[in-house]
C-alpha cells in the first residue's frame, strides 16, 4: 500500500469533522435548534391556557381535578335557573365589552390624528412632544392607574364609574396607536402625498384618498391592540371603578382570592374566544384589502408587522 493510498481515509473523514465541529462552533449559521426552542416557548405558554379552557367543562366544582365532560359553568353565565348562577358574572362580561369598544374607536381616531400631526411637525416643541409620548409605555401601570385617581377625585372632583374608567383606558392605550401608525407613516413617506398634490389633489384629498388607505394596516393593527389592552386592563380599571362598573380582570381576582368555581374558567374562555375572533376578522379584512390592491403580501405577516 502506498502513502497516498493510507492517507485517504483520513483525508475523506476531515471534511466531516470539519462540517460538525462547524454545525456547533460557527455563529453565523443557520440556527439548528431556534424552531425547536420555540416551539417550546409556545407549548410553555399556551399549556396553562389549554388547561384553564379545560376545567371550564368540568362537571365538577374542582379547578384541579377534571370529573367529566359538562356546560353547567357556562350556563352559570347567563342561565338564572342554573343551580351555579351568578348574577354577578354577566355584569362583568358586559362592562369589560363596553369599555373595549367604546375605547376602541376613540383611541384608534385620536391615536391616528395625532400621529399624522406629530410626524409632519417640525417646529419647537416637538422633539419633546414625539419623546412624550413614550411615556406611558414605560410608566408602571399601578403609577397611571393612582395618578388617574388622584386627579379625577381630588382635582377635578370627577365621578367615579365607567365614564371615568373609559378615560383611564383611552388615555393609557393611546401611545400604542401612536407608536404603530407613526412607524407606518415614516415607511411610507412623503412622496405618495405629494405626487397626489402634484396631480392637482388638496391636501385633504390626498390625507382622505391616498394617505388613509395605506395606512389601512396600521389602523387595523392600532384598532385590536387597543381591544386586547382594554379588556386585559385590571389596575387602571380597579382604581377608577365605583359600585357597579366591575370588569372581568377584577371580577376574576376578587373570585379567585375566595377560591371560585369554574364559572370564572368559563368566563375567561369566552373573552379568550372574543378576541380570538376579532384578531381572524382582521385578517380577513387585510387578506381583502391586499387582494383589492395586489399588494402580495400575506394578512398574517401584516397584522403582525408593526413597524414600530
Amino acid at each position: 500500500m502506498t502513502t497516498a493510498e493510507a492517507t485517504l481515509p483520513r483525508e475523506a473523514a476531515s471534511p466531516r469533522v470539519g462540517r460538525l465541529r462547524s454545525f456547533f462552533s460557527n455563529p453565523w449559521g443557520k440556527p439548528r435548534f431556534l424552531s425547536a426552542w420555540t416551539w417550546l416557548y409556545i407549548i410553555w405558554t399556551i399549556a396553562p391556557v389549554v388547561i384553564a379552557v379545560q376545567f371550564s367543562f368540568n362537571s365538577g366544582r374542582s379547578r384541579s381535578t377534571f370529573q367529566g365532560f359538562s356546560t353547567q359553568w357556562y350556563e352559570a353565565i347567563w342561565n338564572s335557573a342554573s343551580d351555579n348562577f351568578d348574577d354577578t358574572l354577566l355584569p362583568a362580561l358586559m362592562q369589560s365589552l363596553k369599555l373595549a369598544l367604546l375605547t376602541m374607536p376613540i383611541a384608534t381616531a385620536l391615536g391616528v390624528g395625532l400621529a399624522i400631526g406629530l410626524a409632519r411637525w417640525r417646529g419647537r416643541g416637538s422633539s419633546a412632544a414625539n419623546f412624550l409620548m413614550l411615556f406611558p409605555l414605560v410608566t408602571p401601570e399601578i403609577v397611571m392607574g393612582v395618578s388617574m385617581f388622584l386627579i379625577f377625585s381630588n382635582l377635578y372632583h370627577f365621578r367615579l364609574g365607567t365614564t371615568a374608567q373609559l378615560l383611564g383606558h383611552v388615555t393609557f392605550s393611546l401611545s400604542y396607536v401612536v407608536i404603530v401608525t407613526r412607524g407606518r407613516l415614516f415607511a411610507i413617506g412623503r412622496d405618495y402625498e405629494d405626487a397626489a398634490m402634484d396631480l392637482g389633489a388638496s391636501p385633504a384629498d390626498a390625507l382622505r384618498r391616498v394617505l388613509l388607505p395605506l395606512l389601512a394596516p396600521a389602523i387595523l393593527s392600532s384598532f385590536f391592540i387597543v381591544f386586547a389592552i382594554s379588556i386585559d386592563d385590571f389596575v387602571i380599571s380597579q382604581f377608577l371603578c365605583a359600585q357597579g362598573c366591575t370588569t372581568i380582570p377584577i371580577k376574576i381576582y376578587s373570585a379567585a382570592r375566595n377560591a371560585g368555581n369554574p364559572s370564572l374558567n368559563a368566563l375567561a374562555t369566552i373573552m379568550m374566544m372574543l378576541s380570538l375572533l376579532s384578531i381572524t376578522a382582521a385578517l380577513l379584512i387585510l387578506r381583502r384589502f391586499n387582494k383589492r390592491h395586489g399588494t402580495g403580501r400575506s394578512a398574517v405577516e401584516d397584522l403582525a408587522h408593526f413597524e414600530i
